[in-house]
């Protein structure tokens, strides 16, 4: 479990009370059993709550560090937030950024229908530079099967519908909330959405990572929820400018750059090059890409070693203590790791364990192409941005 200093009360997930129990996140905190704490999330952040929060201290909010916040104003076409008023008023008047989101009910009525009834009740959009596009909350039916009976087509073809009603009434896309998991599951991975709406990824495993199909980069990440702000906690992949532009108008949020998640049954470069690592660290595992047994036991080897909890899932605290700088110079196989993910980028490099002039040139290349300091040493940041 997740902890954090919480300078406010914090609720307990609820995935199957009535409509004030139900938010942004409630159906995944209520799956949610093995939580990390982010690496690192930003400097832009902000809460989203909803009628179980009560009555917000937003002065308090923004003492704390708070830029913005999503309230939830609707659910389906039968509930709007007794609390939305002093949570949307309130934070904006402690001068926050904040923007409302609906909480879908694909089971209930069409999706235009319930745009609608989103935007009539507090969740439509206006160029002030104060106010973020309106949500969609698309996640874990409550009461139910998961995709509240829908096929993946009749999925896609409501959200379709939400959104467009929604952007012919309030002059913009909506953002989607959802999980990578719910979004698999429901709308078979769909990609088509990722040229038009911004993503608000949920995912309390440390990483933001895997993204739904269609999206590059998301735009707010729900990390947790509980901790510093009341409700559910989120950040923004921008600064503080980039908000202001993201409430304005159109907004391309940078690449993510977060520590990915591998585990048994992964396949691929990102299991070659955690072999490596664990070689350059001890470790005598063949080199295949493949996480098998073997790999297992040398991830939980290593965990326990390190004083990290010894479940075998490399995520960001594995991945931390795991990465070896190499420069100019060194040989073995962390160089060689960093070598096969530079290729995987894009690089002409031979994958053959020794740092030479031409690597070192790629390093380069590949830290100016991601703005990072262009020293051709692969240190933590790099290594994150190589992984990500």
């Amino acid at each position: 479990m997740l902890t954090a200093t919480a300078a406010f009360p914090v609720s307990t997930a609820n995935a199957t009370g009535g409509p004030e129990d139900h938010h942004a996140g409630s159906g995944l905190a209520a799956r949610t059993t093995q939580r990390s704490a982010p690496a690192t999330t930003g400097s832009v952040r902000g809460p989203d709550v909803s009628g179980y929060q009560g009555t917000v201290d937003w002065a308090s909010v923004a003492a704390a560090g708070a830029s913005f916040a999503y309230v939830k104003a609707t659910e389906s076409t039968n509930y709007v937030s007794s609390y939305f008023g002093q949570q949307y008023n309130g934070a904006a008047g402690a001068g926050l950024i904040r923007g409302a989101y609906h909480f879908a009910h694909p089971d209930a009525s069409s999706g235009a229908t319930q745009a609608d009834y989103f935007v009539d009740h507090g969740g439509s959009w206006r160029a002030d530079g104060t106010t973020l596009p309106g949500a969609l909350d698309i996640e874990y039916n409550p009461h139910g099967a998961t995709c509240y009976g829908l096929s993946a087509a009749a999925m896609v073809s409501w959200i379709s519908a939400f959104s467009s009603r929604y952007r012919a009434r309030a002059g913009r896309a909506p953002v989607i909330y959802s999980t990578t998991d719910w979004w698999r599951q429901c709308t078979g991975d769909y990609a088509g959405f990722g040229a038009t709406n911004p993503l608000w990824i949920a995912n309390y495993s440390g990483t933001p990572l895997p993204l739904p199909a269609g999206w590059a980069s998301d735009t707010i990440w729900q990390y947790a929820d509980s901790g510093t702000f009341p409700g559910d906690q989120n950040t923004f992949n921008g600064t503080r400018d980039d908000l202001r532009t993201f409430a304005l108008g159109d907004y391309a949020p940078p690449p993510v750059r977060a520590w990915p998640i591998v585990q048994q049954g992964d396949r691929g470069t990102s299991v070659t090059t955690m072999q490596d690592l664990l070689d350059a660290r001890g470790a005598t595992l063949t080199v295949d890409g493949d996480f098998g047994p073997a790999t297992l036991a040398a991830v939980k080897a290593f965990q326990s070693a390190h004083g990290l909890t010894a479940d075998g899932i490399v995520g960001p605290n594995t991945w931390q203590a795991l990465v070896v700088t190499v420069q100019s110079g060194d040989s073995g196989p962390a160089v060689r790791a960093a070598q096969t993910e530079l290729v995987a980028h894009g690089a002409a490099v031979t994958v053959d364990g020794r740092f030479s002039d031409t690597t070192r040139a790629a390093v380069v290349a590949f830290q100016t192409g991601s703005q990072l300091t262009a020293d051709g040493v692969v240190g933590p940041d790099t290594w994150q941005a190589l992984v990500s």
